[in-house]
């Protein structure tokens, strides 16, 4: 301040009218004015230019500190031959990095607007993501005539209604919205999806994640395609409510399930690829450990008894299962457990391992509300699959037959026909352990002619 006001003395003397002359108070006044403004510009443009600096030169400081730091922790890793950097994979999102767009406020908000171009009449490549080159094609050592398996059929069954409609419209696509938890669109290799209604767990998210695996394992060879998604266990899609002129209505809706009196399009249900809810695996990761229950019995030394554990309160045919449980009155030969889970999930599923379930002669299979997803957790044990007459099929199941790879209860009947085919079982344990056997070696691979002449005269079947 001293430094300050020394300096305003001899400026305020050049302004004196003559040597020796003093200001006035008014000219001093608004000299000191004029003084503190400039003063005060220069140091708001100092403090402005130094803030500024400190936001870009200091932030690119500690950005380069962090980089550096990075750098010196992962120099000891690098080997002493640099690797060639392994070539990118292919990724596949739920999004597309199109250019940011401003946001339509028509656009409904579970819909991203990438999407809505996508599905837009005028859409082209151009207005979406053209940033993306198309999927490679296929490649040119494919065997093209190489044997579907048998399954495979039924999914021109399932789409047959709507070849004899002509076809499938945008506007039947649009109908199966009433009921759909999801809408995937397929193009050029990527999905969409557009979130329509809220699914039960997390059926939704790994039914698309299961989608999401077929793009990457199938790079180019997944067509465009744009479909309604219904993760509910029934069937809705009803055939009489589509017949004559009205079949050019019907909604293609997929689904896990289905019956002989309905149309929906069946699609492998979401546990294949996980349930986390229960705590089980997908089925890669779940099929090696039911494998390795398999081997620490043989089906001789297993439980004599018809096996079933799950929530019977779902249904009422489950709830009548519950009858043919041992008791003093009765020896059904079934053993049947209730599921709680609730209480399962207490106690860290130490009760619901599948691969530790595989200790009976017999399982049993029976439906709940729907078709349920332990069907194939049951075959996969290798012991004689019971299954309860079913009403719904899923994706895989239309390929069973009775008494080649499980043996038929009636639902009207169930106790006493299960007592007959444990009493039959037990009675011929050679027999249906060579069954047994003989299944296991058709799921592992193709069997012999020797295995299948075999399996014809003891068994009296091909």
């Amino acid at each position: 301040m001293a430094s300050a006001a020394a300096a305003v003395i001899p400026d305020g003397r050049r302004w004196s009218k003559g040597p020796g002359s003093s200001s006035s108070p008014v000219t001093t006044a608004i000299f000191l004015f004029f003084f503190v403004v400039v003063v005060g510009v220069l140091v708001s443009a100092r403090w402005i230019t130094t803030t500024t600096h400190l936001s870009t030169t200091n932030l690119d400081q500690w950005s380069s500190k962090l980089a550096i730091l990075t750098a010196t922790h992962t120099t000891s890793s690098i080997p002493a031959i640099p690797a060639a950097p392994p070539p990118p994979r292919p990724t596949y999102s739920l999004s597309c990095p199109a250019p940011p767009l401003h946001r339509d406020p028509t656009i409904p908000s579970n819909i991203s607007q990438t999407l809505d171009l996508v599905l837009s009449p005028n859409a082209s490549s151009a207005s979406t993501c053209a940033a993306f080159p198309d999927p490679p094609p296929l490649p040119a050592n494919s065997n093209a005539s190489s044997t579907c398996p048998a399954y495979f059929r039924f999914i021109h069954e399932d789409l047959h209604p709507w070849r004899a409609a002509g076809g499938i419209t945008r506007a039947m696509v649009d109908r199966a919205r009433a009921t759909a938890n999801f809408r995937l669109v397929v193009i050029r290799g990527r999905a969409y999806i557009e979130r329509i209604a809220p699914a039960f767990q997390t059926r939704d998210l790994f039914t698309i994640w299961g989608i999401l695996q077929l793009l990457r394992r199938y790079p180019g060879r997944v067509p465009d395609l744009d479909l309604m998604f219904d993760c509910v266990d029934w069937p809705v899609v009803h055939a009489d409510q589509y017949q004559g002129e009205n079949a050019t209505l019907l909604p293609p809706l997929f689904r896990y399930c289905g019956d002989n009196e309905t149309l929906d399009v069946v699609f492998p249900d979401w546990s294949f690829w996980g349930w986390p809810e229960i705590n089980i695996k997908p089925w890669d990761a779940l099929q090696k450990e039911l494998n390795g229950g398999n081997k620490r019995v043989k089906w001789l030394a297993r439980e004599p008894y018809a096996y079933w554990k799950g929530n019977p309160d779902v249904a009422v045919t489950r709830q009548e299962l519950v009858k043919c449980n041992v008791s003093s009155k009765h020896e059904w030969n079934a053993r049947i457990y209730k599921q709680d889970w609730l209480k399962e999930i207490k106690a860290g599923y130490k009760q619901s391992d599948l691969a530790s379930q595989c200790t009976h002669r017999y399982k049993i299979y029976i439906e709940g509300s729907a078709w349920s997803v332990s069907e194939k957790y049951i075959l996969a044990c290798d012991s004689m699959t019971l299954v309860v007459t079913p009403k719904y099929y899923d994706f895989y199941s239309r390929v069973l037959m009775p008494m080649q790879h499980y043996w038929p209860i009636w639902d009207d009947n169930k106790c006493s026909s299960i007592k007959f085919a444990v009493d039959w079982g037990n009675s011929h344990k050679q027999k249906v352990s060579f069954r047994v056997h003989l299944y296991y070696i058709i799921k592992k691979g193709r069997p012999s002619a020797a295995v299948r002449a075999l399996s014809h005269q003891i068994t009296g079947s091909k």
